[in-house]
């Protein structure tokens, strides 16, 4: 059974939108030390229920096909991304960005679900690249 571990909101002037869930919501964001623009975002002490997430730099200007995603969005846990994403036409679902690597954490791939709404997908894989 997939779980939501994770979601992000992408931003296209991420300092900006730092300070307005801060201020909102309390949330802390630190800055990744990885290849790309990204902070983790803490919600909440991790004794309490709920996920943490990150918010990245939005890629592009328009959530076109295969472009960068314009959305606040939730990442399951997968055992498989290669399998999940076979099933993922079936059950009436398309891509949305292909698999990518995320150095450290594991496989990445964004999907849509029958009404478009976007979904991501992850595999843990510390050695994914």
């Amino acid at each position: 059974m997939g779980r939501p571990v994770h979601f992000e909101i992408h931003a296209t002037d991420p300092e900006r939108l730092i300070r307005f869930y801060s201020e909102l919501l309390g949330w802390s964001f630190t800055k990744w030390a990885g290849p790309m623009e990204y902070w983790v975002i803490a919600t909440g002490p991790d004794t309490e229920p709920g996920i943490n997430g990150g918010l990245v730099a939005k890629r592009g200007s328009a959530p076109l096909e295969g472009q960068a995603v314009n959305a606040f969005v939730c990442t399951v846990a997968v055992a498989s991304l290669d399998s999940s994403l076979a099933a993922l036409g079936p059950a009436g679902g398309h891509l949305a960005l292909p698999k990518m690597g995320v150095p450290g954490v594991g496989w990445l791939a964004y999907v849509k679900d029958p009404d478009g709404n976007i979904l991501g997908l992850l595999q843990a894989d510390p050695a994914a690249a």
